[in-house]
């Protein structure tokens, strides 16, 4: 069995065969999914596919490029959506000072009061870092360490990192990236990591694994990522198939599916 820890399947590049692809996952041995929230938009069209679907887990939250939008009473909303049935997770939410669309303190601000969310609710948190690795790591010590849990979600940082993220209780996501040739610190990582600390993902319709690399990306190229993680720790793919899926099913606090 396989579970996708991060997905949109929610984006416009699904509009033209979503039912379609979605009906295809359960006979292809994707036994779960949880969408993320990136926009205030993206958190309702979740929950609506959550409703439809029941493989498919809704997480709440705002990207950090999208965090000017938020104010106190979207909170106040966030935190209801939060206490809904297929609600599993906050998220995605972090730093990202790649794109740069919102200002570095305005991120933190909101990131710290998301994770303060996380810790009311009892939700484990889905964390998105890019090109602020050490900012994450020490918002993420500092206001969240030993409390609900969580991904690291497309993990890019160093195995040392990885490892401290480990230490502090959290799972460290991996999708099509450990595939690519050049992907040499990211296989540091898993080969670093125990692996009862790796979940799988896709972040569909993004960042597909080879060979698909390029193209739309989606829950059913996850074995691929799974052959790859194989691989690297030098057992056979559904040796490393069963305990992903029991990672997964572990961090967001689910029964057998």
């Amino acid at each position: 069995m396989i579970f996708d820890t991060h997905a949109h399947y929610n984006e416009k590049a699904f509009d033209e065969d979503r039912g379609e692809l979605l009906l295809k996952m359960e006979p292809a041995g994707i036994a779960g999914i949880v969408n993320m929230g990136a926009t205030l938009r993206d958190v309702e069209e979740s929950q609506e596919l959550a409703a439809k679907y029941p493989f498919i887990y809704a997480a709440v939250g705002v990207h950090p490029d999208e965090v000017g939008s938020l104010d106190e009473e979207h909170m106040k909303h966030l935190y209801e959506l939060c206490s809904r049935e297929k609600t599993v997770a906050v998220g995605e939410i972090g730093l990202d000072y790649y794109w740069n669309k919102e200002n570095h303190e305005l991120q933190k601000e909101w990131f710290v009061r998301q994770l303060q969310m996380a810790k009311d609710t009892g939700l484990p948190v889905n964390i998105h870092s890019r090109d602020a690795a050490q900012d994450t790591f020490d918002i993420m010590r500092a206001e969240h360490a030993g409390t609900t849990g969580g991904i690291i979600h497309c993990f890019s940082s160093s195995a040392q990192m990885a490892l401290e993220y480990v230490k502090m209780g959290y799972y460290i996501g991996v999708g099509g990236v450990v595939t690519f040739k050049n992907a040499r610190v990211l296989k540091e990582v898993v080969a670093a990591v125990p692996l009862e600390a790796i979940v799988t993902e896709t972040d569909c319709p993004y960042l597909a694994p080879a060979p698909h690399r390029g193209r739309r990306n989606s829950s059913l190229y996850i074995p691929l990522v799974i052959e790859a993680i194989a691989q690297i720790r030098g057992i056979a793919p559904h040796e490393a198939e069963e305990v992903l899926y029991e990672n997964a099913l572990r961090v967001y606090h689910l029964k057998q599916l």
